[in-house]
């Protein structure tokens, strides 16, 4: 993630070569699930390292196939770099490819705070009412720890929020020109600065939503 504030990242490779890779990393994460559901039967692991390894293949496995695909405000395209894809696909689909098992239709078709309602699972919704993106970027500081969360923006828009090392990004399919599916700083984003009122979900410490992952429960 070394790259300079403000500038979205946007990758070009071979399309099938993103596809077949894809489908392996969709497997992959199931298989991780499975893992990660025996080793807590046996207590050769805790919660806590399934809420690590959730982040991580989530965050670093699947998202980054997604990186440059065009955005469209009716873009619903489940395979990466093909097609395009809304911020509300963006992420059903991602969840969904991370094995959480959902309707990814019915999720992205909801507005930001009912979505945030269906990814809660009943765990707490931060809401984040603010008149500048300073004070706004200090109450979401404030009100997260290391993981990955959703962040509903008003009635317009939704994204990923990542808390790494410190420092806050947005992953989403980004409306604004060249508009794809980028990571960004928080702070600098053209999308954050045009809201006022967020919706915070926790994903990583989210831990009904976590076990429904593991136990393949539907969340929608």
């Amino acid at each position: 993630m070394n790259f300079k504030e403000g500038i979205p990242l946007k990758f070009k490779t071979d399309l099938d070569s993103i596809a077949i890779s894809y489908a392996g990393t969709k497997v992959d994460s199931g298989k991780l699930r499975l893992r990660l559901k025996e080793g807590l039967r046996l207590g050769t692991i805790n919660f806590g390292n399934i809420k690590t390894a959730f982040t991580n293949q989530l965050v670093d496995k699947i998202i980054p196939h997604w990186y440059g695909t065009p955005w469209s405000f009716g873009g619903h395209t489940a395979i990466p770099n093909q097609g395009e894809i809304a911020c509300g696909y963006f992420i059903s689909t991602t969840l969904r490819d991370m094995g959480i098992n959902l309707n990814r239709y019915k999720l992205a078709q909801k507005s930001p705070i009912d979505e945030a309602k269906m990814i809660s699972c009943g765990s707490v919704i931060n809401k984040i009412v603010q008149d500048t993106p300073q004070k706004a970027f200090e109450d979401i500081d404030r009100l997260t720890k290391e993981g990955l969360y959703f962040i509903g923006f008003d009635q317009g828009h939704v994204g990923y929020l990542l808390k790494r090392e410190g420092k806050l990004f947005l992953i989403h399919s980004n409306y604004f020109s060249p508009a794809f599916v980028c990571i960004e700083t928080l702070k600098e984003s053209r999308v954050f600065k045009h809201f006022t009122k967020f919706h915070l979900v926790d994903i990583s410490h989210n831990d009904i939503l976590l076990q429904r992952w593991l136990e393949n429960s539907t969340i929608l």
